[in-house]
């Protein structure tokens, strides 16, 4: 009698353990797929940044040299 309550107390744990490790993986994916969510998001917004950077230089004749680090106006634009 005691082996077969030893058993059922076993499987319970053993249930109970796998339950806990599902839930956390669950929430370990829910949060990788925020995060993933959030990176992408930030990445589209870097790069509507980046274009209307480069259109306000453009609009401001100013171009970008490589290797410079300040930027040039073009001649007849700019102050």
């Amino acid at each position: 009698m005691e082996e077969v309550n030893s058993n059922h107390q076993w499987e319970q744990r053993n249930r109970n353990v796998q339950t806990l490790l599902q839930q956390m993986q669950d929430k370990f994916q829910t949060m990788s797929d925020q995060i993933i969510g959030r990176i992408d998001e930030m990445s589209t917004r870097i790069d509507d940044l980046e274009k209307n950077i480069a259109d306000l230089m453009t609009q401001a004749g100013v171009e970008e040299i490589e290797g410079v680090k300040e930027p040039q106006v073009k001649e007849g634009q700019g102050s």
